[in-house]
């Protein structure tokens, strides 16, 4: 689009419409919560021993959820599920409750065409291995006979469709860690094509698991400040030296404009656009200059019908690596060129971890946080900006967003190079 002009809607005039929120992480079992927190500048990074059994200590930074989801959930419901799955369902109850909207198969039993989109990175690895650690000890017959159905990637998803009845649809994206950003990129998709009324999308994981933690270890990806945890992730600061695994869940219900206007629901803020693109550069690293986050970036603004003067919130995806952040830090000026410099910029990670595969959905919730509260959340460890990161990163405490007409954009990215952009409009 010429930067002279402001693009045109999106074709179908059709937008969706953000009316229920939910999440739970390291900083709280719910969004209330989560957010009050992170406003607060509170940390749920811990340092703990992840070491195998029956192996000597290994002492990593993670960041647990702050409640246990099964204690949201029925026993029996909670030991049919893998804990990824079990977040899922907390966080969707709470996103439908929030909406308004029953949290049961009545939600699909009247007229309306409800879909649900949970996006997962490692999906069911914690029930994999545990059944292949009871196959090992006990034979084929201690093997769950569910053990299939928890392991699929799809488990979470099926779960949250099954709650609500979901005839319309039940889809998975495994896009690493913007698979929580696809889902609400496909929400979009599907509302506007008018193939759904209500759509429950976000993402889940819980991947804390010894395996896991050696993996990144190898790759050199994850903070070694184990002294320090709450000072351990540090995005966009000259000492950041690696991520810092968390797990949990975000869900947004989003809805056709007409469906939640029949029925007088609360619009917490507008999906306006989304953007999706591929670096096709290395399975692990992003692509020089942050190129392909660039370009989602840049669709997702065109998508909204946005300029970038329009938009005056990032939540970045800012995972606390040398590289990755620095990318991402080009490929914001790349898309925004000189309105970046009036743009706040939050890296949340650095309260609740990154969450991989449910990272981008998070992220979402605390976007539109940000909007409807008017809000920047802060980046709680940051000392000081990197010199070589050209961005205006909100510090320790929280910054006020303008009045008026307001954008945001959420960005998330993940190996194999993956990029979602999420663009989000202020509720009228």
């Amino acid at each position: 689009m010429s930067r002279g002009n402001r693009a045109a809607p999106p074709r179908d005039g059709r937008a969706a419409v953000v009316t229920g929120l939910g999440m739970t992480t390291a900083l709280g079992g719910d969004a209330p919560s989560t957010w009050s927190a992170l406003l607060d500048g509170a940390c749920g990074v811990r340092s703990r021993d992840y070491g195998p059994p029956d192996g000597p200590p290994q002492v990593y930074l993670a960041a647990p959820a702050a409640v246990d989801p099964a204690s949201g959930l029925s026993p029996v419901k909670a030991g049919h599920c893998d804990r990824s799955a079990q977040f899922a369902l907390v966080a969707a109850r709470e996103a439908l409750r929030d909406a308004g909207l029953p949290d049961d198969r009545s939600l699909a039993g009247g007229a309306s065409r409800v879909v649900v989109i949970v996006g997962a990175g490692l999906g069911g690895l914690l029930s994999i291995l545990d059944q292949n650690r009871r196959l090992e000890t006990g034979g084929p017959g201690r093997v769950s006979p569910r053990a299939v159905p928890v392991m699929l990637p799809n488990h979470a998803a099926a779960e949250v469709g099954l709650m609500v009845g979901a005839t319309a649809g039940v889809h998975t994206p495994v896009s690493a860690c913007a698979s929580g950003a696809e889902a609400v990129a496909q929400a979009l998709a599907l509302i506007r094509e008018d193939r759904a009324d209500v759509v429950v999308a976000g993402g889940t994981e819980a991947g804390l698991h010894p395996l896991v933690f050696a993996g990144f270890a190898r790759l050199r990806a994850l903070s070694q400040r184990c002294g320090e945890p709450e000072r351990a992730s540090r995005p966009f600061d000259p000492g950041r030296d690696g991520f810092v695994m968390g797990e949990g869940a975000g869900m947004l219900v989003l809805e056709s404009t007409g469906h939640a206007a029949a029925r007088g629901a609360r619009v917490h803020a507008r999906l306006s656009g989304a953007g999706i693109s591929n670096d096709s550069h290395h399975v692990a690293q992003p692509a020089p200059e942050g190129a392909g986050c660039a370009a989602a970036v840049t669709a997702a603004l065109d998508d909204a019908g946005l300029l970038p003067e329009d938009v005056r919130h990032v939540n970045a995806h800012a995972t606390s690596t040398p590289v990755g952040d620095l990318c991402e830090a080009q490929a914001l000026r790349t898309a925004f060129g000189g309105a970046l410099d009036d743009v706040a910029v939050s890296a949340t990670k650095a309260a609740f971890g990154h969450t991989l595969g449910a990272a981008g959905a998070i992220e979402a919730v605390t976007t539109v946080l940000a909007l409807r509260e008017r809000t920047a959340p802060p980046t709680r460890s940051l000392d000081r900006v990197d010199p070589a990161i050209e961005l205006n990163v909100v510090g320790r405490v929280p910054e006020p967003l303008p009045a008026g007409p307001l954008a945001a954009v959420s960005t998330s990215m993940g190996f194999g190079g993956h990029n979602v952009a999420l663009a989000f409009t202020a509720a009228p």
